[in-house]
């Protein structure tokens, strides 16, 4: 088994101006986890996605990606075109779904990503391929609204099928921004349970506010303060850690 990491965080920082959203940042991911990043407003999450990612660039430190054969590519100074391509996918806390197109349409054009123009243009989806679709929708629990306009889908249905457009692409790694934004209790769970299935498959990385879906979802928590790594570690040992629970909810029932 490759105990490599699949992503190494190592020594990121990011000066905007004058201000240190992100200072000496050091972390690495497990290959098929999930790796929550936590943190009250401001403590620089979202900037770190940006920065895998390749949207922003860092200051100082570097993100290199271990492949599956053994290759390690430095993410930092690509662009984020390039990151895609290495399997490294992301999506936003505000579902970005094609409204006006079915569920299945959505994913179609999610499965062109990787492919070239012509064969966008005048490529039409193997079996393999449609049959593929219908397996990642039935994990997301979508099987069954394949043919709907994903407009009138449910908040938390829409979540799904943009994770689903994000596994469809087989990535190395998601990245989520708090996908459980919105959602009932009922949905939270769902999601969760998606999340730890598809685990198999990809490793997941996850910037959440939910306590409750952290807890219920999460192998390792890194906690973020103030563009710092404040500690990291297995989900109950950090959420019961009294300087988290002072400093991420600045009372010590937060998350008891």
């Amino acid at each position: 088994m490759n105990n490599t990491p699949v992503l190494e965080i190592k020594n990121v920082s990011v000066c905007f101006d004058g201000f240190y959203a992100l200072t000496d940042v050091n972390a690495n991911v497990k290959r098929n986890s999930i790796h929550f990043f936590i943190g009250p407003n401001g403590a620089g999450k979202t900037t770190l996605l940006d920065i895998i990612c390749g949207k922003t660039k860092p200051t100082e430190g570097n993100v290199i990606y271990n492949t599956q054969d053994g290759h390690s590519v430095r993410l930092t100074g690509l662009p984020e075109y390039q990151i895609v391509r290495h399997g490294i996918g992301r999506k936003f806390q505000v579902p970005s779904v094609f409204k006006s197109l079915s569920v299945k349409d959505n994913m179609l054009l999610s499965l062109k990503g990787h492919k070239s123009i012509i064969d966008c243009i005048f490529g039409k989806p193997s079996k393999e391929e449609f049959e593929h679709i219908d397996y990642v929708l039935e994990r997301v629990g979508l099987k069954e609204r394949t043919d709907i306009c994903a407009g009138t889908l449910a908040h938390g249905e829409k979540q799904w099928l943009e994770i689903a457009m994000q596994l469809v692409q087989k990535p190395e790694i998601i990245m989520l921004d708090e996908p459980a934004a919105g959602m009932g209790k009922l949905e939270t769970f769902k999601t969760g349970e998606i999340l730890k299935d598809i685990k198999k498959e990809c490793t997941i990385i996850v910037i959440e506010h939910d306590m409750d879906f952290v807890r219920q979802t999460a192998d390792i928590v890194t906690v973020l303060h103030e563009g710092k790594v404040l500690t990291e570690g297995l989900v109950d040992e950090v959420l019961a850690n009294e300087t988290v629970q002072a400093v991420y909810l600045g009372r010590s029932k937060a998350v008891s």
